[in-house]
């Protein structure tokens, strides 16, 4: 929300309009949340593929974390934009603004708080070692800042904090205005994130635990929070990964913990807000870092190279995009890959030639499996996707190419004349009439060429639309078989001659 809203809108300069927009873009996304449950349109966040995600979040937390070093180096003046060279320009250009004192205060925590985040890792009994690590670090800097009144070192603190309750901060919510289109914007791409991140976070405990959890309700429970959040100075939130890991781990099994974490905020927003008088800014940009830093899963990233080049297409667009475009961007270019890979998937669905297996029925990729051979006479191909409109002269095309390229192997070869075509329809969950249309052509156009088209084991809704289309009738029952194997034994015993 920071980097969406910072890029328009100064903190600094602009605070009343900059909280204002925070607020309303937090009142938007609840909206968007609790519409999505309302009419159970959940699916929707199945677009954003866990390719996608990977990517996304491993940019935001760079360029999240690039944005800390303004207080990691002790920088004063820095950028608002929030794509990658903006950012490191801002470095680089203000050097002669680096401290040194908090850069020693900055790295050393960090340090202590990747560590003890590894620790955590290793050895899941010792998760407290990371959970406290943040508020120990806190603690430590807080005294050295005050032991050595920083101002004097170098290194800027946060100054006097208000105590007490958050403020109502309905009368700032705004629906009209030219920043209006900037948070809806910014409500609907946050609430995208933390809705995604809060039905993940749902979905691996309730794994955990053996229990369901309905997508539906949980976006009615975040959009309702969200939108009662707004009108109390709170911006977009979700279900917490690290806290509920907390919970889980220390054997929370109601919901009193949260109690309890709630009456731990409200004592300190109302008694110890003093306290963090002099803790040091750049104590706080190292906390950010550490808590972003585990959305890098290039692990993840290296694992979609391996099994699946448009996934890892999709991650990194989503990935550049938003380091080197902006955040909604980015998100959008990843989702555009995301849509494009499945309208691929649609209009060029796999096919592929079998073989038998010898010494069994069994038939094969003949390109997967070595052992898998040629039934002479016959080429069996096998369609993979459903046959639609979209992908049904495509699947023409390529069975006529599979037969040209299979006769013309026949011919290098020698091999016996190809005589009959096999289509196996198993995994042909559905068909349309441009599909029914195809077969029926593409049986013409064998006839033509006197070979014979045959296919084999179309399920049961696939035999209703060819029945209904009165297509059997063109075919004649004798070309369907239940099995590969039982059509070509069938048709190989009608090729030879009579007694």
């Amino acid at each position: 929300m920071g980097t969406m809203l910072s890029g328009s809108v100064s903190p600094t300069d602009e605070p009343n309009l900059y909280l204002q927009l925070a607020f309303t873009a937090t009142f938007f996304a609840g909206v968007f949340h609790a519409s999505l449950g309302l009419l159970r349109l959940g699916f929707v966040i199945d677009f954003l593929s866990k390719a996608t995600l990977l990517g996304f979040m491993a940019g935001a937390a760079v360029i999240v974390s690039l944005q800390q070093l303004k207080g990691l180096l002790g920088i004063v003046h820095f950028t608002n934009k929030m794509q990658i060279i903006p950012v490191l320009t801002s470095v680089f250009e203000h050097k002669n603004e680096w401290s040194w004192q908090t850069i020693v205060m900055g790295f050393g925590f960090l340090f202590l708080m990747l560590t003890a985040r590894h620790i955590s890792i290793r050895k899941p009994k010792l998760f407290w070692v990371s959970a406290a690590a943040p508020l120990t670090s806190v603690i430590l800097s807080t005294i050295i800042v005050f032991c050595i009144r920083s101002k004097a070192h170098g290194i800027s603190y946060i100054g006097h904090l208000q105590k007490g309750l958050n403020p109502p901060s309905l009368n700032m919510l705004f629906f009209n205005g030219q920043h209006l289109a900037l948070a809806i914007k910014t409500g609907i791409v946050t609430g995208i994130l933390s809705l995604t991140e809060g039905i993940a976070v749902g979905r691996t405990f309730a794994s955990l635990k053996n229990y369901q959890v309905d997508g539906n309700k949980e976006m009615m429970a975040i959009g309702l929070m969200n939108m009662a959040g707004s009108c109390t100075s709170c911006y977009v939130t979700t279900g917490s990964f690290s806290r509920s890991a907390v919970n889980y781990n220390a054997g929370a099994q109601t919901a009193v913990s949260n109690i309890v974490l709630a009456a731990a905020v409200l004592v300190t927003l109302l008694f110890l807000m003093p306290l963090f008088y002099y803790t040091p800014n750049v104590i706080l940009a190292a906390i950010i870092i550490t808590a972003v830093i585990g959305l890098i899963d290039y692990r993840g990233a290296y694992k979609l190279w391996k099994v699946d080049k448009l996934d890892f297409l999709a991650c990194i667009s989503s990935f550049f995009g938003v380091l080197f475009i902006s955040v909604p961007q980015g998100l959008a270019i990843a989702v555009g890959v995301s849509v494009f890979k499945i309208l691929l998937h649609v209009t060029r669905p796999n096919t592929v030639v079998l073989g038998n297996i010898p010494r069994t029925q069994i038939y094969q990729n003949l390109h997967r499996y070595k052992e898998a051979s040629r039934v002479p006479s016959f080429l069996i191909l096998a369609i993979e996707s459903p046959m639609y409109f979209a992908n049904s002269t495509y699947l023409q095309e390529r069975m006529l190419r599979w037969i040209r390229e299979e006769e013309e192997w026949i011919n290098e070869n020698h091999e016996s004349n190809l005589k009959c075509i096999i289509i196996d329809m198993t995994a042909v969950t559905a068909i349309d009439s441009s599909g029914i249309d195809i077969l029926c052509e593409l049986r013409k156009i064998l006839e033509k060429r006197s070979l014979q088209l045959v296919l084999v084991n179309p399920v049961g809704s696939v035999m209703e639309k060819l029945h209904q289309s009165k297509a059997l009738e063109s075919f004649g029952t004798s070309s369907f078989y239940l099995t590969v194997g039982e059509a070509v034994g069938d048709i190989s015993a009608s090729w030879k001659p009579q007694p």
